[in-house]
This record gives structure tokens, C-alpha cells and sequence, in this order.
């Protein structure tokens, strides 16, 4: 069976999934946000695509996930003032996880984080 990132052609790619838990009062305000992010990612160098979605069994449970062409273009779209002040705090707000996956064989070694 091959696998659905091969099959879809963006082997490759690197995939950021940021989660988000927003309460149905802060609603207006995260979508207003996102909205925002999501206009300023989609002129960054690098994207390859984004969705913003709500799942679909929780309404209060929310994605932003990015496809970028490497780990630089990523980490570069967070770069810069607008970024800084557009992106970064809605960022902020995602469930505290790990977020960017790659191929594996792209990973290398991969150490988890420690608690502080």
C-alpha cells in the first residue's frame, strides 16, 4: 500500500498542525485572528498550502495546518515584525505539543523535549 503523503506527490514536504482549544465566547475573536494569520502565511515564501479547520465532532476544537516546502520556509514565515505580531500570538494560543512533522528519513535523530 503506498502511503497517502506519496500517493498525493508532496513527499518531501514539511507539515505543521497546530491545534487549538477555543471556547465558544472567544470564537469571534480567535476566528478574527486566524483570519489574519492565515492572510499573512499565504504570502509567505515556502507555502505550499493551508487549512483551517473545526473538527467536526468538538466545536471547540480547531486546526491550522500548514505544508511547506522544507523546515527553513517554515521557520522563516514566523520571522520578521508583521509575523511577530500577527502570527506568533495566534500561535501562542495551540495546545502545547509538538507541531512540524517531516519524512522520517528526513528527521534524524529525534530527541524529545525536556519539561523546564
Amino acid at each position: 500500500m503506498i502511503p497517502n503523503w506519496v500517493a498525493l506527490g508532496i513527499l518531501g514536504t514539511v507539515i505543521v498542525i497546530n491545534r487549538f482549544r477555543v471556547p465558544r465566547a472567544a470564537r469571534a475573536g480567535f476566528e478574527a485572528q486566524a483570519a489574519a494569520a492565515v492572510e499573512l502565511f499565504q504570502t509567505k515564501e515556502g507555502l505550499i498550502g493551508l487549512d483551517l479547520v473545526q473538527n467536526l465532532d468538538d466545536e471547540e476544537l480547531w486546526s491550522l495546518v500548514t505544508r511547506w516546502e522544507n523546515v527553513g520556509s517554515y521557520r522563516r514565515a514566523l520571522g520578521g515584525y508583521e509575523s511577530k505580531v500577527t502570527i506568533v500570538p495566534l500561535l501562542s494560543l495551540s495546545i502545547d505539543e509538538p507541531s512540524a512533522y517531516d519524512q522520517p528519513d528526513e528527521v534524524g535523530s529525534n530527541l524529545p523535549r525536556l519539561a523546564n
